[in-house]
């Protein structure tokens, strides 16, 4: 009741609604509504009441509010299940759990902080309240197991996109994942699947993204590295708008390679690629490889050319953009 109140205020924001329209909409009494109001206030909305003339929002708090992101998000599976939690140990953890219950494609489970965030080879990833954006995505594609690793592409340009349409940065993107701007990192996406040998059972989408943290915010090993969307564009950014152009763009490519499989997906990714035509090192479990970046296979592994014009191919690795021969 709470979430289509929300929802109407926010499609006449700037307006006023009667409190009779909200109880006809909603179907209740006005002593009921007027009770909805004050809890969203507590939420921390700002909403002003004027005699014969209604409510209306005139501050909305840059939080993560689940009746706000479904009050203006326009998917078709992606976000319309939704679990919010104000602190996880990681948003990837409760996925996987939910996933294994049954939990239908398109969940999204969310937190306001991680405080055992996790990237890429296990690294810890920084995840703290009230600044970032956290969220897993449970995927339930119909596609063998081995094509899995394309969802990791897709997402990561469902990413870049998504961040263009809600701040109009450009961001690009280091192979497989790593959404960079300006060379720092402001996103990191964990693909992660529950599977059998030829059948996946789901895939969970991890995807991490510094919003509206300061540099001071970071520590001290990651201020040289890491960035966000607030410090790139001067500006607070609404941390719901970003999920709901995120899920959005990434609904889209999903449903296009479903439907005409990865080859539209793989060039949406290498015109947000940074590294490609580049000499990079690629630092991987057997040893350093150096080379230039030709392109990715349908697989989404990495091709490395080196001077000798043997092409490598890179499924794991630490990457080193624009290095200088050794």
């Amino acid at each position: 009741m709470r979430g289509k109140l929300l929802q109407m205020l926010l499609e006449h924001e700037g307006q006023y609604v009667s409190g009779e329209k909200i109880s006809q909409h909603l179907g209740c009494s006005r002593t009921a509504v007027w009770k909805h109001i004050e809890e969203l206030r507590k939420s921390g909305y700002e909403l002003e009441a004027a005699p014969r003339r209604g409510y209306r929002i005139v501050y909305k708090p840059n939080t993560i509010s689940e009746h706000e992101i479904k009050a203006e998000l326009k998917t078709k599976a992606l976000g319309q299940e939704i679990v919010y939690k104000d602190s996880l140990v990681t948003t990837q953890e409760v996925a996987h759990r939910l996933a294994g219950e049954g939990a239908i494609e398109g969940t999204v489970v969310v937190a306001d902080e991680q405080t055992g965030g996790k990237g890429r080879l296990g690294r810890e990833w920084y995840s703290p309240k009230g600044s970032g954006l956290w969220m897993s995505i449970i995927l339930k594609p119909e596609i063998p197991p081995q094509q899995a690793p394309q969802l990791t592409l897709l997402a990561a340009a469902g990413v870049v996109r998504g961040i263009q349409k809600a701040t109009g940065l450009d961001c690009e993107i280091k192979w497989p994942n790593d959404i960079l701007f300006n060379g720092k990192k402001i996103v990191g996406i964990l693909t992660e699947m529950q599977s059998e040998p030829d059948r996946i059972h789901s895939v969970i989408v991890g995807i991490g993204i510094n919003v509206n943290q300061r540099i001071e915010h970071f520590p001290e090993e990651l201020q040289q590295i890491a960035t966000s969307l607030a410090i790139e564009t001067g500006q607070e950014v609404s941390r719901t708008n970003v999920m709901k152009q995120i899920l959005e763009e990434i609904e889209g490519l999903y449903y296009t390679y479903l439907k005409k499989g990865f080859t539209p997906i793989k060039e949406i990714w290498e015109s947000f690629a940074v590294s490609l035509g580049k000499l990079v090192r690629a630092r991987t479990i057997q040893g350093v490889i150096e080379g230039v970046a030709k392109g990715i296979t349908d697989d989404g592994v990495l091709l490395l050319e080196d001077e000798k014009g043997e092409v490598h191919k890179i499924y794991s690795a630490d990457i080193e953009i624009n290095i200088t021969k050794s």
